[in-house]
């Protein structure tokens, strides 16, 4: 009887058989997305306080090889953050408090100069003003509607906030004993590839988070200083608002410059806003062709092209927050790919 592998040549039985791996993991992957959906107030804090604990790592061990107890050395690295992130968030916040009337005005400005322009074909300001106020009176339950359910999503954003910052202080805490945890629910036989499967991929992770801050102060200090010698009110927050914005790729560099371009408008004019603006292009340039090649490549290999995909396929599924999230986990699972290559793959004679 006539053997049905000879029925298809090599080449078809392997790529038949990376399609079969391909749907399966596209099927796991896409289960755990929809899994991670359903649980979102439980696993959004476990991710965001892992990406936390690498970021905090190291601080936290120079403490506890300083003689500190574990404990206290985790407290006070979650107070260190708290303070931290309340005094940069307390900054933005003053500066966009200080120039909030002088942005209005502004824009208001521009908005009647390109009506002046472009009045005879568009639409006036005061049909503008009027239609609104009889979009808002028709739709008023709608909108109050949604107010309500805007508060209820602050309400949980603000307890997932306070859920990672406990679970920060946990992981923190028990790292020593992680990796036994881990050996202990691994399979039989398993328990040292699945160990340094974890170690390489909170590594990637780590590295990540380092080198992402490293690349924030930069960003920060540069278009800060740019923003003192150009005069800008409230160049420190929003020095601090470009250092929070770089965290979420993309988005967070343009909301960042936004800001700062229109709070240069305010109160300095066309002109400086203008300065303004060439800053943050020139230190976004600098942070794309230098600092990220730089970087990001001795600490988590990843091609710009792979970035982008990450991203985008982050903000389709979670928004901002998938923004924020993407890259670390692909770091991570970069790292275990590398991980199970060094271990199966033959060495070269």
């Amino acid at each position: 009887m006539q053997d049905s592998r000879a029925l298809l040549p090599e080449p078809v039985r392997r790529v038949g058989a990376w399609c079969a791996v391909i749907l399966l993991v596209a099927g796991v992957v896409y289960v755990g997305i929809r899994l991670c959906a359903e649980f979102r107030t439980a696993i959004v804090p476990v991710l965001l306080a892992l990406l936390g604990s690498a970021l905090l790592g190291p601080f936290h061990r120079r403490l506890v090889k300083a003689g500190v107890n574990r404990s206290i050395a985790a407290a006070v690295t979650c107070v260190a953050v708290v303070a931290v992130v309340g005094g940069a968030v307390y900054l933005v916040v003053a500066a966009l408090v200080d120039s909030g009337d002088e942005i209005v005005a502004s824009l208001r400005t521009a908005a009647e100069d390109l009506a002046d322009h472009f009045g005879a074909a568009g639409t006036s300001l005061d049909d503008i003003a009027s239609n609104a106020r009889g979009l808002l009176s028709r739709f008023g339950g709608t909108a109050a509607s949604g107010v309500i359910s805007g508060v209820s999503v602050v309400g949980e954003t603000i307890a997932m906030a306070v859920l990672a910052l406990l679970l920060v202080f946990f992981f923190l805490r028990d790292s020593d004993r992680a990796a036994g945890t881990l050996r202990t629910m691994a399979p039989r036989g398993t328990a040292d590839t699945v160990e340094a499967m974890a170690r390489r991929a909170f590594e990637a992770v780590e590295g990540f988070m380092r080198g992402t801050t490293f690349i924030a102060f930069i960003d920060a200090i540069c278009i800060m200083v740019g923003l003192l010698i150009l005069d800008v009110p409230g160049a420190v927050g929003l020095g601090a608002l470009v250092f929070v914005g770089a965290y979420i790729p993309y988005l967070g560099a343009f909301l960042s410059g936004a800001v700062a371009v229109l709070v240069a408008l305010a109160d300095r004019g066309f002109v400086i806003a203008l300065w303004a603006l060439a800053v943050v292009l020139a230190v976004q340039m600098l942070e794309g062709h230098v600092l990220q090649p730089m970087i990001q490549s001795r600490t988590v290999q990843m091609h710009p092209a792979v970035v982008m995909l990450t991203i985008t396929a982050g903000a389709s599924v979670a928004g901002i927050l998938g923004m924020l999230l993407a890259l670390p986990l692909t770091a991570a699972a970069f790292g275990i790919v590398h991980e199970l290559r060094a271990r199966h793959t033959a060495p070269e004679p």
